[in-house]
């Protein structure tokens, strides 16, 4: 398993503290690595999770949102031996239930998710309410001083 070291980032950061404590956290996971899954950037604020899910339905695969996490979870049916009258000899493709967890950025919320292919895509997007988005604040030419005036002479005429 790869380590990093990122005490580096520490000293030169501020505020970001939680993201380098996740960041620890994943790669102190010890959990295995089924099922696989890849993470893209699709856009500025989208991004899209697909995980490999081959032989699960949908029925099979539950998908959870909830405060900063997403959790992904398959569980296959009980017995498939009798589904067509034949019996499984050797099982070679894994079918045994799972759950995924990802940690989510603050304002990304699921969008889309989609099965096709034996993958499983979850579509994310990143949406910062108007509130706390950066907004110019205007500097004007003329000290506010002259606007009190030019208020004091009105009312006097």
């Amino acid at each position: 398993m790869r380590t990093y070291d990122l005490a580096p980032f520490y000293r030169s950061t501020v505020g970001f503290d939680r993201l380098f404590s996740l960041l620890d956290q994943t790669t102190g996971d010890t959990s295995s690595g089924y099922p696989p899954y890849n993470i893209e950037r699709t856009g500025e604020n989208d991004y899209r999770i697909s995980v490999a899910v081959s032989g699960f339905s949908p029925a099979e695969i539950s998908i959870v949102s909830k405060e900063n996490t997403l959790s992904i979870k398959g569980e296959k049916s009980a017995n498939e031996n009798g589904k067509d009258g034949s019996e499984v000899l050797y099982r070679g493709i894994a079918s045994r239930a799972f759950e995924r967890q990802f940690q989510l950025a603050d304002y990304v919320q699921v969008k889309n998710a989609s099965l096709e292919n034996g993958l499983l895509h979850v579509d994310l997007v990143r949406e910062i309410p108007e509130a706390k988005k950066p907004r110019v604040i205007p500097i004007s030419a003329s000290p506010a001083k002259t606007v009190i005036e030019n208020k004091a002479e009105a009312a006097a005429a």
